[in-house]
């Protein structure tokens, strides 16, 4: 493991004032009033793989932050960048228009964003051979970082440590939490790992192909000729993992995506009371011979980088940070990070779960109920595959009603709770649960971290 060298970061910003440095000079523009303190870093993880992680320490008036848990934020994709879309769109302290976000969980946690795996965000590879290929090499990557970041912050070594994640970031949460929990029992990471929450995660990829025919349908998003077809084509992606024909099954993934898309006159696989916005075909030299990845890409994660957010980061915020080499631009690469994971798209994690169930690491499954690529049907029907000897417990046990608002009757979500295992569904979100629904997930996180 190596550090890059970089200029120090400044321990206490004005939380917009260096964001102010890229904008035009007569941009209107409120100031806020608290200040907060934060920190970022590139750590090379492996030979010309660089890795980059920016931490807001919490601003609760009325606690230190080492009273409070650390929270990493994992993003999707592969190619998401927690550092922008996680931070500007869902929990950091302001939105993407630089307005401070009532629902941000600084209040109740510090926040540790990382743009994994290497390429995505601000994260950069000086050789195509250097992205990750599969969830290990993920998973070890992210081991050199988190040990470099406790190490070098040992105020955190003994605050709760939570890894919440979602979509495609949570099956990369869930191999990370594995090696993790393996390297503080080794002792070769100093740090207090606390339990991993998996939001509308890519765990079992076949159970969420195979269940949206059926939610689509008690939806009424598709008619039984409808049905009929996506069934179809589900089934062949069953068929094709049951092979472990894995690039087979990517390509017939997008295929089943292509055929509801027709069906439902383009439904929006984030949330489907709303459509999918047109896009124009991507610019790539690899179309021609992957289209489907392309199209996969396009869809899965270039809503993750809109105009705002891609212009604030390759604005103010490179400029804040100051240590962004010349040559990288935010997001440049993430098409290469997710096409380079090919083969690693449909393989089931459901066995990683099992593991950190029993090896006694808190596991939170939440999920927003209007999501589609990873819908709720889907996360019930892997989970109804675990091996856990507490999974039958669980199963029994009925769920109580969770309320955003407590002066209000209107029901926000659902949890059930057994041992180490809790599963909660979001009312009224999509994929994207925090900003869908910020005060439930707001709610959720302090109590998964044991603040309710």
């Amino acid at each position: 493991m190596e550090l890059v060298p970089r200029v120090p970061s400044a321990p206490r910003w004005p939380l917009l004032l260096p964001l102010l440095l890229g904008l035009s000079a007569g941009a209107a523009i409120d100031w806020p009033t608290e200040e907060g303190k934060e920190a970022w870093d590139y750590v090379t993880v492996r030979k010309d793989a660089h890795m980059f992680w920016w931490l807001y320490y919490s601003t609760n008036p009325c606690k230190n932050f080492s009273e409070l848990p650390l929270v990493m934020w994992l993003q999707g994709g592969p190619g998401g960048s927690s550092t922008g879309f996680g931070n500007f769109e869902e929990i950091g302290p302001l939105s993407s228009n630089l307005k401070p976000r009532n629902t941000t969980w600084l209040q109740s946690a510090s926040l540790l964003f990382v743009d994994n795996p290497v390429g995505t965000g601000f994260s950069y590879v000086n050789d195509s051979n250097a992205y990750a290929k599969d969830l290990a090499t993920v998973a070890s990557d992210m081991m050199v970082l988190l040990k470099a970041f406790f190490s070098s912050h040992k105020d955190f070594q003994t605050v709760p440590f939570y890894i919440f994640s979602e979509s495609y970031g949570g099956k990369m949460a869930a191999g990370i939490s594995l090696e993790l929990y393996k390297a503080v029992q080794q002792g070769t990471i100093k740090c207090n790992f606390s339990g991993v929450a998996l939001g509308d995660s890519w765990i079992s990829p076949v159970d969420s192909v195979m269940s949206w025919g059926p939610y689509l349908y008690s939806m009424s998003l598709l008619d039984d000729k409808g049905l009929a077809e996506v069934s179809n084509v589900a089934e062949r992606v069953l068929d094709a993992i049951n092979k472990e024909q894995y690039k087979e099954a990517t390509q017939l993934w997008e295929e089943a995506e292509m055929v509801i898309e027709k069906n439902t006159d383009g439904v929006n696989f984030y949330n489907i009371l709303t459509k999918s916005t047109p896009t124009s075909a991507m610019e790539s030299g690899l179309e021609f011979l992957r289209s489907h990845l392309v199209r996969l890409c396009q869809r899965h994660v270039r809503h993750l980088e809109g105009d705002t957010l891609s212009q604030l980061m390759n604005g103010p915020i490179r400029k804040k940070l100051k240590i962004i080499p010349e040559d990288i631009s935010w997001g440049a690469q993430s098409p290469k990070v997710f096409m380079n994971m090919e083969e690693d798209f449909m393989k089931p994690v459901v066995s990683i779960v099992d593991e950190l169930l029993e090896a006694g690491v808190n596991v939170t499954v939440y999920n927003g109920q209007l999501d589609l690529i990873v819908d709720t049907m889907g996360q019930e029907a892997w989970l109804r595959k675990l091996t856990w000897p507490g999974l039958s417990k669980f199963s029994q046990l009925k769920w109580k009603a969770l309320y955003s608002n407590p002066k209000s009757l209107e029901t926000s979500a659902f949890v059930k709770a057994y041992k180490n295992l809790a599963f909660y569904w979001i009312l009224r979100a999509g994929h994207m649960v925090p900003s869908d629904q910020g005060d439930m997930a707001l709610k959720m996180m302090r109590l998964v971290t044991q603040q309710e």
